[in-house]
């Protein structure tokens, strides 16, 4: 007899163990450019509001990494130790609400990347974590989005 729960995962249309890691080194690497960008952009001079804004990203970012991290190391994993190119193109960015629409940008990228993945993932426990990922994303780009439209001097897309 074969029941679908004993199939393999990819057979069942899910990702395989090593599309998920794939992924998840991904996400990570990225995550990782997006903290050291909001960290850096935090320093700024553009005004408290600003910088809180930064920090909060940049919280965020490094809580999923280290989520990222975990769950890499329970499929037994090895969590990538790179830095997107993400974080080097944002950082030639001098004006600061520009560097933030372009990190913007990098959220939406993440928020993408998620939405394709997580259908495909069938453990539960990481799916939740994706799923938690994904709805921060969306929050923080809504911030964000808010704060450059709030600004007059922001430049916009």
């Amino acid at each position: 007899m074969c029941y679908g729960a004993q199939a393999d995962d990819a057979y069942m249309g899910y990702a395989s163990r090593d599309e998920i890691l794939a992924a998840l080194d991904e996400l990570l690497e990225a995550e990782r450019a997006g903290t050291r960008v909001a960290l850096a952009s935090a320093r700024s001079l553009e005004g408290a509001a600003y910088r809180d804004l930064m920090q909060a990203v940049r919280d965020d970012e490094a809580r999923w990494c280290a989520m990222l991290s975990r769950q890499i190391e329970r499929l037994n994993g090895l969590p990538s130790r790179k830095t997107g190119a993400f974080h080097q193109k944002a950082l030639a960015i001098a004006e600061p609400f520009e560097r933030l629409a372009f990190l913007n940008r990098g959220q939406a990228w993440v928020v993408r990347k998620l939405e394709a993945l997580t259908p495909r993932v069938r453990d539960d426990a990481l799916h939740a974590d994706l799923r938690a990922m994904l709805d921060s994303h969306r929050i923080n780009i809504e911030r964000a989005s808010a704060f450059l439209e709030a600004n007059p001097t922001s430049k916009r897309d």
